[in-house]
């Protein structure tokens, strides 16, 4: 039974940057590509142990080397995402970036055969076996396994933020939903999902954790599919949250962001003389007012609007602006300032399937 552990939590400030991307084919369709480029050919150097495949065999997961600089986050992030284009490329694909593929349809598609997931979806049924889903995932370091915990509870009113911002998945299964982020509607089918609660400790986290392996809700801690976690394994908090981007820059943006507000959050940590007395008495946000401010995420992307956790209500735009002045970050206004992603699919969607799936492609 594989368990994290307090003493995972010992680098500050690192960056770790996980892609999900979709295998299509010379037309830009969704195609079974995984196990010939993860399994049946070997890798450039800078994707071995950092290529994987997903759920179904038109999905492949790319993960960064550790990012010691944040000032390398982009240099790296780029050259990973040039390596896989550049592997697809030498057997017959090409590598496309949403965070659900348009012309996806589960029902044709083929599923991984490696047993993790293979267990997955005989155990949790429907919700699994359509889930054609692709995301971004940002890991950075915190030297303390409290404050990490501490950090991810804070952060949960940023993340349908990030989710508006990021929202690029109008269609699923052929149809438009009518949602910016179908994507995070998707996942939230699957068990163990979605915004979470308030831990008063990693201690607690860590039992959670536990009671949930021993009691065989999870096969492990990897399957707590939280929007914000503490990663027990790696040392760092996760935020999971983002629809998966063609554009670098609009990744980078995120990175930014996310790595921006951790390092904040963790002085604020230090600088408090009781940072958990809130979560201890009852946290006051209830997770109620956050899950509205995701689903307004999910059905508006950039046109959302949020309820603040003292009241009122502030738009995106204002949260950016805000944002931008607080942490100095530039790269979410640039999102912002741009065509949303489910914007573009749908205006691209308007001239045809191949100017759309063309669109998406890395």
């Amino acid at each position: 039974m594989e368990l994290g552990s307090a003493s995972a939590f010992t680098e500050w400030g690192t960056l770790g940057i996980e892609e999900e991307f979709f295998v299509v084919d010379d037309r830009g369709r969704p195609t079974a590509g995984t196990d010939e480029l993860v399994y049946e050919s070997d890798p450039p150097d800078l994707l071995v142990d950092r290529l994987d495949h997903e759920l179904f065999k038109c999905v492949i997961e790319t993960q960064t080397p550790l990012i010691e600089n944040s000032t390398n986050a982009r240099q790296q992030l780029f050259a990973v995402r040039e390596a896989l284009v550049d592997h697809a490329d030498d057997h017959g694909f090409a590598i496309a970036g949403a965070g659900l593929h348009p012309l996806a349809r589960w029902r044709e598609l083929e599923h991984a055969e490696k047993p993790r997931y293979r267990s997955q979806l005989d155990r949790i049924q429907y919700p699994q076996h359509r889930n054609t889903t692709a995301g971004l995932h940002v890991h950075v370091g915190v030297d303390d396994a409290d404050k990490a915990t501490w950090i991810a509870n804070e952060l949960r009113w940023y993340l349908p933020v990030m989710l508006a911002l990021s929202a690029n998945s109008p269609f699923w299964n052929g149809f438009d939903t009518g949602l910016a982020s179908a994507r995070a509607k998707i996942f939230e089918g699957l068990p163990n999902t979605g915004m979470p609660t308030a831990f008063s400790s990693f201690e607690e986290y860590l039992a959670f954790e536990r009671r949930m392996v021993e009691a065989g809700s999870v096969e492990d801690r990897g399957e707590l599919w939280w929007d914000v976690r503490p990663h027990s394994g790696h040392g760092t908090v996760e935020v999971r949250t983002p629809d998966a981007q063609a554009d670098p820059d609009h990744v980078m943006a995120f990175v930014e962001y996310v790595h921006a507000l951790v390092i904040d959050l963790g002085e604020r940590y230090e600088d408090a003389t009781n940072p958990w007395e809130r979560y201890r008495s009852g946290d006051p946000v209830r997770r109620e007012l956050l899950d509205d401010n995701k689903w307004r995420a999910i059905r508006h992307g950039h046109d959302a609007s949020f309820l603040e956790p003292d009241g009122g209500t502030v738009s995106l735009g204002e949260v950016v602006e805000r944002e931008r002045n607080r942490l100095d970050v530039s790269g979410i206004v640039d999102v912002y300032e741009a065509e949303s992603g489910a914007e573009r699919q749908r205006r691209m969607h308007a001239e045809g399937a191949d100017a759309l799936c063309e669109s998406l492609l890395l």
